[in-house]
């Protein structure tokens, strides 16, 4: 490669990191268009992955109780990650395709009325887990010992529950309008808040209380915060492509609609696949502490290292969104296939990785020999899906982008529940393979929804979709 093509590539990855609003992703190489916001994209998911890995690893000193504590909660909250999830995919539709007519201004309206959805959640999730905080923790199956030191933790996450659902809102809003770099900062601000506050709030580092379990709550929640704050600094910016404006906050009920109608389909399709986890951390729940906490430390590392997988996802749904904007449905598809085949090559590197040496990967969190073991089985049988899983990302991504978020939503049906469900429960108790029974579920399921997301992408009808 000679220094020529270097210097271009670094000056790419630069324009990636800095972004720019006089970029039309509508136009020129797909390839460029992808790379500048896939680029801040997969380092924003990094960012929100990395919350969960902080806490994981600084927990992991108190443990195997105070783990399984965060794994619980984590498995309720991915049941508010599917709302604000599905709120964020609807905002990206539209704002993408406004953008995409070179509307600025609608898409900022569209972005003002995608606000007032996520203060009503925000305001109802807080109460709920203020007040029912152990009675979740009971109903998840925790052990005494985990309610007993858990319960703070639970309360204070779901309370604080606004600084989730506006951090993706608002990060939704930056990437419709194709410009992920905010996005990508702003949860970089918040990660590094985390990772100072984490240990000295849960050892009781220098002058900070020693708060245990319950610290990683109240660091996650002022690091998030920031973040949100630094985000919302941002859309009232005037050199942006969107400008929030007070005009912006004005109440139109029919944009609102119009995008709950869109959201609709996108929580409905995310709560059918985190209930799903939900259920699977239930039976896993039943074998003790130790697989909790093997199989959430597996999980998450899952999630941090096939990140970028779901940047260039996520970068298919704003190209997807902007190029049916400016009517250019031939080039919204060019871009899923390329995508696909940067994806597939991503994920069955990382595959080979997982399934070589799971051992040394989730000996990095626990030495717990019983934890180490199921998080080992896991992490191997689930990297098996992986090819599929990135086909299936980048195709149900493709047709969120293009605002069709209910054929998503039936895949999931099928895939999760139909399937996923009756599956593990037959293969841990009635065949009597115990969490490795869950752990195939999730293989079979993933395998089943690349096929099924690319076979229906092929019918096209997603380019007919109006938003």
């Amino acid at each position: 490669m000679t220094v020529k093509k270097i210097r271009a590539g670094l000056s790419l990855f630069k324009q990636a990191l800095v972004g720019s609003s006089t970029i039309n992703y509508t136009e020129g190489s797909i390839a460029k268009a992808t790379f500048l916001l896939a680029v801040p994209m997969i380092l924003e998911m990094a960012m929100e992955s990395v919350f969960a890995i902080v806490d994981i690893f600084f927990v992991a000193g108190l443990g195997a109780e105070a783990v399984a504590t965060v794994g619980l909660t984590e498995a309720v909250m991915t049941l508010l990650y599917a709302v604000a999830i599905g709120l964020s995919m609807g905002t990206t539709a539209m704002v993408a395709r406004r953008i995409g007519e070179d509307n600025a201004a609608g898409a900022a309206f569209a972005a003002g009325q995608a606000l007032w959805m996520g203060i009503f959640v925000s305001v109802f999730v807080g109460v709920v887990g203020f007040f029912y905080a152990e009675k979740i923790l009971a109903l998840m199956g925790a052990e005494p010992g985990v309610i007993e030191g858990g319960t703070s933790y639970i309360q204070i996450m779901l309370s604080g529950s606004f600084t989730i659902v506006f951090l993706f809102l608002n990060n939704a809003i930056f990437r419709g309008a194709g410009d992920a770099s905010i996005a990508m900062r702003s949860l970089m601000l918040a990660n590094g808040i985390n990772i100072v506050l984490d240990p000295m709030l849960i050892y009781g580092v220098g002058p900070f209380p020693d708060m245990g379990v319950t610290g990683a709550a109240v660091a996650t929640n002022i690091g998030r915060g920031v973040g949100v704050a630094y985000q919302l600094w941002y859309l009232c910016a005037n050199n942006r492509r969107i400008q929030l404006g007070l005009k912006d906050m004005i109440v139109k009920m029919s944009v609102i609609l119009a995008l709950f109608r869109i959201s609709v389909g996108g929580i409905a399709q995310f709560l059918i696949a985190t209930a799903s986890w939900v259920f699977l951390m239930r039976l896993v729940s039943g074998y003790g502490s130790d697989a909790i906490a093997g199989y959430t430390i597996s999980l998450r590392i899952m999630m941090f290292t096939i990140l970028p997988a779901w940047g260039l996802s996520n970068a298919v749904a704003t190209l997807v969104g902007q190029n049916l904007g400016a009517e250019k449905p031939e080039r919204a598809e060019s871009t899923v296939w390329q995508v696909a085949k940067y994806n597939v090559a991503y994920m069955v590197a990382v595959a080979l990785v997982m399934i070589a040496v799971p051992e040394a990967i989730i000996g990095i969190f626990t030495q717990e020999p019983a934890a180490v073991a199921y998080g080992v089985d896991s992490l191997r049988i689930m990297s098996y899906a992986f090819a599929m899983m990135a086909v299936g990302m980048v195709a149900v991504q493709a047709f969120n982008g293009a605002g069709d978020t209910m054929t998503p939503t039936w895949i999931n049906v099928f895939c999760y529940w139909i399937v996923q469900v009756p599956v593990a429960w037959w293969f841990s108790t009635s065949l009597g393979m115990g969490p490795n029974g869950v752990f195939w579920s999730i293989f079979i399921a993933e395998v089943l929804m690349g096929v099924v997301g690319v076979a229906w992408f092929m019918r096209g009808s997603w380019k007919r979709k109006m938003v």
